[in-house]
């Protein structure tokens, strides 16, 4: 979730990252914030408005918030704001976000690495977007950052460039992603309902999450 604004002929999209949890720590969340802020502007994404192009640029900031209540979260009213907890477990062994176009979600501290990519693409879904429908990209070329893991790519964007294709090593490996100009696009701006030259991304979910080492499963998939 952000904001979008108007200025010349930018289009600025501003974000502010919170994390908590017993993983999460000031300088992980000033990786995550350069990863995301890195990522979307690394394409120098381009959007055309009332007939005019605009130069795209993403403006991530961050803050750990340790001590934060599920009752600051509930209360937010700010659209900038996105609410990550960060542990080393999570039930289904993956990070996620709690629907396309939010501002909430749960990163397992394995995911978070220099170089993973997996804060832009969890990232992209808080902005509204879905993984791609065809996960056989094979022949297409550096995978767009929405692709999931178990993708099919080239050789060298595989775990390991000498296993077949679809077998153990032969699917996309995540830090081959990059955010492309048609990432950019899927967003579609031109859509967004600008007053005063500005617009909200997305919906507030503002979930507070437990640590999952607290949860049972069996109530965690209830």
């Amino acid at each position: 979730m952000g904001t979008a604004e108007i200025n010349n002929q930018q289009l600025i999209i501003h974000s502010h990252i919170i994390t908590y949890g017993n993983a999460a720590n000031e300088e992980l969340s000033e990786m995550i914030r350069e990863e995301i802020e890195t990522m979307w502007n690394e394409p120098k994404g381009s959007v055309e408005l009332d007939g005019s192009v605009f130069s795209v640029f993403f403006r991530i900031t961050s803050s750990f918030q340790p001590t934060i209540t599920d009752i600051d979260i509930y209360q937010n009213l700010d659209p900038r704001n996105n609410y990550f907890r960060i542990e080393e477990f999570a039930h289904g062994n993956i990070s996620f976000v709690d629907g396309l176009g939010c501002n909430s979600g749960y990163l397992k501290l394995e995911n978070l690495y220099k170089g993973s990519t997996t804060a832009a693409h969890e990232y992209g879904h808080t902005l509204g977007l879905d993984h791609p429908d065809n996960l056989d990209i094979r022949g297409k070329g550096v995978p767009g950052i929405m692709y999931p893991r178990g993708t099919l790519v080239d050789p060298q964007y595989q775990y390991d460039p000498d296993k077949a294709a679809g077998t153990k090593g032969g699917t996309m490996h995540p830090m081959y992603r990059r955010v492309l100009q048609e990432d950019i696009s899927m967003l579609k701006l031109q859509q967004l309902n600008f007053e005063n030259g500005k617009a909200i991304m997305g919906e507030f979910t503002n979930v507070w999450h437990p640590n999952h080492s607290d949860i049972d499963l069996n109530s965690f998939l209830a």
